[in-house]
């Protein structure tokens, strides 16, 4: 079989079922992920630009119980309370201005059984990505978009829904260019995660990783 990452949302929800059935509510309930959220920072800790210690930061924003995800500033926010104090608090406490994405965990969660990438591996040179939206933002052009649109592709966005565009990358240097153009095509700010970095934060918001990373 021919892989093709493009997994419609609305095919992958047929086949997933209810969405309650693979979470473990007990578990789900006791971290609070109707109401945790999770912080995504735009173009920092790349190429030496923007640079700071993540692990740091959610040390120093303890009382908001934050987790840390990797080095690309993904942080999971157990106890956010209000978002405009939980904003102004992390922002204040990096050395340089950013941007900050954040998202409800109940949403991202739904990503585990909605998942747009079905069950096939991809190639080794293809990695698998998710965009989040600073909001939600309709794409009316049809998909899937391919950046550069013409030759061989180095980005392929196959789906957006909601807040989260899917899509696949080559690993290649110019890479990073076309995926800045997906800001152009959602009219709104966006930054990316690869599907690995999504899996671990579903682990934690389903209590599966201590707060100790």
């Amino acid at each position: 079989m021919t892989w093709s990452p493009i997994r419609r949302l609305r095919v992958v929800r047929r086949r997933a079922g209810p969405i309650q059935r693979d979470v473990t509510p007990a578990t789900f309930l006791f971290h609070n992920c109707e109401m945790a959220l999770v912080a995504f920072l735009r173009g920092v800790n790349v190429g030496g630009h923007k640079t700071f210690r993540p692990s740091v930061l959610a040390r120093d924003l303890s009382d908001y119980d934050v987790v840390n995800v990797g080095a690309a500033g993904t942080f999971v926010v157990r106890k956010p309370g209000s978002r405009v104090r939980l904003r102004t608090a992390l922002l204040r406490r990096l050395p340089f201005k950013a941007e900050v994405v954040l998202c409800d965990g109940r949403d991202l969660m739904r990503l585990e059984t909605e998942n747009p990438f079905g069950s096939e591996a991809s190639p080794p040179d293809v990695v698998r990505f998710v965009s989040i939206l600073s909001k939600t933002a309709a794409v009316r052009a049809p998909l899937p978009v391919t950046f550069p649109p013409h030759g061989e592709w180095l980005v392929r966005v196959i789906a957006v829904e909601g807040q989260f565009v899917f899509g696949v990358y080559r690993r290649h240097m110019k890479t990073i260019g076309c995926l800045g153009q997906i800001d152009e095509l959602c009219g709104v700010a966006a930054t990316t995660r690869n599907w690995n970095t999504i899996i671990a934060i579903l682990r934690i918001l389903k209590g599966q990783v201590s707060k100790g990373r």
